[in-house]
């Protein structure tokens, strides 16, 4: 008969137990002593612990062998037992050593399906790290540590790390988020300018850059590089304009624009969008201050004041476009609501743009006219002057702002405004975000594994 073999620990003890015991779930591995179990801290733990792990030193656990999986049994020495399941298939799958992930490169090194489907291990031994597993079909040793199970069991992986954000209204101008151009342009071993800077946009949404040289739009363009390249869109790359209807666009006249997201109308709207007013000329040269509205504030209040309104533009999904110029007729590849959420409910974008919104469908069971009642609420929200901040942006200030949290408007201007800025790609500014703030072995841990 079959055996399987289990080792507790740094005692070594070893029990061979018939498989058909392990198939009903007898335990291979007992209690070990407490101290065996303290978890050792890796140089990641802070960022694990960011993680949602519940490992805690002296914990103790059993771990049970059963047909197509290992079991670990979470001691009750602090609160209720908690017991994971973990497949075979997925342990052999998800083994991290240098073998199976190309440690340059980080990706997997072996085809997933080679792996037979009734794969099962051999040799299981806990110890106070980790679980370490040998397999029987290719003799294969992986060691799986506790923070790993841990994060995965508890269904914590995030490719967005978990940040307390600071959500914002007109109060924000007694002390707007702000770095130094200096500091951003300075290319120290650490990047610590960009760090700063990039910090601060997701925690605020925002930052200004203060002291930009505003002689030439090039230099503008420099700054934004420092996160990412600049993203093309069908206005180009790096924009620097005036209002003469060069595109068929509002942004490109002098007129009062509302609070608004920009490129709604695309599948994946611009993460990053950045402003430098290069000069404002004219005798009658005033007005054009800048609107700036924290969308997740505006969402948390309609949430709270109206729940009914927050589903109905979460859940509606509308049809966007941007058809003005000859030629270009650009929509999503699907309808999108208002207020984006993940699969947790989590607020995830805000796209708003009444100018570019399409025909108010008839979905979900709700009526159109629910609909408007429930934007009608929203837009009350965001129009309250407790939650605009207006600033007249002058030249030597750079404004770059979160596209998928914050709103921008103006308020109508006469004279001659020349204006540069660009969009930056979402997935861009978060990676700069992360490799300028996290240890790379921290960032790695979290969306590699």
């Amino acid at each position: 008969m079959a055996h399987i073999t289990a080792i507790f620990g740094q005692a070594s003890r070893v029990f061979r137990i018939p498989r058909l015991a392990a198939a009903y779930g007898h335990p291979v591995i007992g209690h070990e002593p407490a101290a065996a179990f303290a978890t050792s801290k890796r140089a990641y733990s802070s960022f694990v612990a960011r993680k949602g792990t519940n490992v805690s030193p002296g914990s103790s656990k059993i771990v049970w062998l059963t047909p197509g999986s290992i079991v670990v049994e979470d001691g009750a020495d602090k609160g209720p037992v908690k017991r994971s399941s973990l497949p075979n298939f997925w342990l052999r799958d998800n083994c991290r050593c240098s073998q199976c992930v190309n440690p340059s490169t980080s990706q997997r090194n072996f085809d997933t399906f080679a792996i037979p489907t009734d794969v099962t291990p051999s040799h299981v031994e806990s110890g106070t790290n980790g679980l370490k597993v040998k397999w029987n079909h290719d003799g294969h040793e992986s060691f799986y540590s506790w923070e790993f199970l841990s994060f995965y069991q508890n269904n914590d992986a995030r490719t967005a790390e978990p940040l307390d954000l600071q959500l914002w209204g007109a109060e924000i101008a007694l002390k707007p988020p702000s770095v130094t151009f200096e500091e951003v342009m300075s290319k120290d071993s650490d990047d610590s300018g960009v760090a700063k800077m990039t910090q601060l946009i997701r925690l605020y949404g925002m930052v200004f850059i203060e002291g930009t040289p505003h002689d030439s739009p090039a230099t503008t363009e420099s700054l934004l590089r420092r996160i990412a390249f600049i993203r093309e869109t069908h206005y180009g790359g790096f924009y620097d304009f005036i209002p003469d209807m060069a595109m068929a666009d509002t942004a490109y006249t002098n007129i009062r624009l509302p609070a608004h997201t920009d490129t709604t109308y695309f599948s994946d709207p611009a993460g990053l969008q950045s402003f430098h007013i290069l000069s404002h000329t004219g005798k009658d040269a005033k007005g054009g201050s800048s609107l700036l509205v924290d969308g997740f504030k505006a969402a948390a209040a309609l949430k709270k004041e109206s729940p009914e309104a927050y589903t109905i533009l979460q859940k509606v999904r509308l049809p966007w476009h941007a058809s003005g110029n000859e030629g270009i007729t650009i929509s999503p590849d699907q309808r999108y609501p208002v207020l984006e959420t993940g699969s947790e409910g989590e607020l995830l974008r805000v796209r708003w743009n009444n100018d570019d919104r399409g025909v108010v469908p008839f979905e979900h069971g709700i009526d159109p006219v629910q609909w408007y009642e429930a934007a009608r609420k929203w837009y009350e929200i965001i129009n309250r002057q407790d939650f605009e901040y207006w600033r007249l942006l002058k030249p030597g200030t750079t404004l770059i702002f979160d596209n998928w949290r914050v709103m921008h408007g103006r308020s109508e201007f006469s004279g001659i405004r020349r204006v540069c800025g660009g969009y930056v790609n979402r997935d861009d500014f978060i990676s700069r975000w992360r490799n300028t703030n996290y240890p790379r072995a921290e960032i790695l841990d979290r969306i590699v594994g």
